[in-house]
């Protein structure tokens, strides 16, 4: 699928079509709870209330469906990250606010299914994950090793690469609200509240980092 994959992904942006629109949210719900391979397109057609043909003149396979459903999952959570506002305030009033916001984020049961699916189908759409990945690096990383440039400028903390310390941070946050439940189910939850694991994530940043 590799010689494919780049000419799946989709021209239109969000918000520009509406029929389009409907046709990309009703496939999500089908790939999220049926997977890709048995997924068809006529149900998707039927319950965004077009004919098949509408939704194939729309999206001429099921392959360039998938790549628009994946990218507009990518595109609601860059949304939501545009949300986290890091504060210019101390050290540990900033880290801890980013700290939290992205635990209840990835603590999400939403998010785990979007990236259950994107990484069961990255065999077959290799271009299609590389991006989704790297758009999730970018919108949530950019942030955060900004505000780190800022405070250690301030001399509040010390590290020899921004990106490092960064994805220190937020691994902490990612692996009891993500990564766990990921792997075990989403029954599986943290002890901790979301306030406590972004609490201890920031402590240990700043007990690393911290001058």
């Amino acid at each position: 699928m590799d010689s494919h994959a780049t000419g799946i992904l989709p021209d239109l942006k969000p918000g520009q079509d509406k029929r389009r629109d409907t046709i990309v949210r009703e496939a999500r719900r089908f790939f999220m709870s049926q997977g890709y391979a048995s997924t068809r397109i006529e149900p998707i057609a039927r319950a965004a209330c077009v004919s098949t043909a509408t939704l194939y003149a729309y999206f001429p396979s099921k392959e360039h469906l998938f790549g628009a459903v994946i990218e507009n999952a990518a595109d609601d959570f860059a949304r939501q990250m545009e949300c986290v506002r890091l504060t210019d305030g101390p050290a540990r009033e900033v880290l801890t606010g980013f700290a939290l916001a992205y635990a209840r984020f990835m603590g999400d049961p939403f998010v785990r299914a979007v990236f259950r699916l994107v990484m069961a189908e990255r065999p077959r759409f290799r271009e299609v994950a590389r991006r989704f990945f790297d758009r999730g690096r970018s919108d949530f990383g950019r942030p955060l090793i900004q505000a780190l440039q800022t405070l250690a400028d301030r001399g509040e903390i010390r590290f020899d690469k921004a990106s490092w310390a960064a994805g220190q941070l937020m691994g902490m946050v990612e692996h009891p609200v993500f990564f766990m439940p990921l792997v075990t189910g989403d029954e599986v939850q943290a002890e901790r509240s979301p306030e406590k694991i972004a609490s201890d994530a920031v402590e240990t940043f700043l007990a690393r980092y911290g001058t």
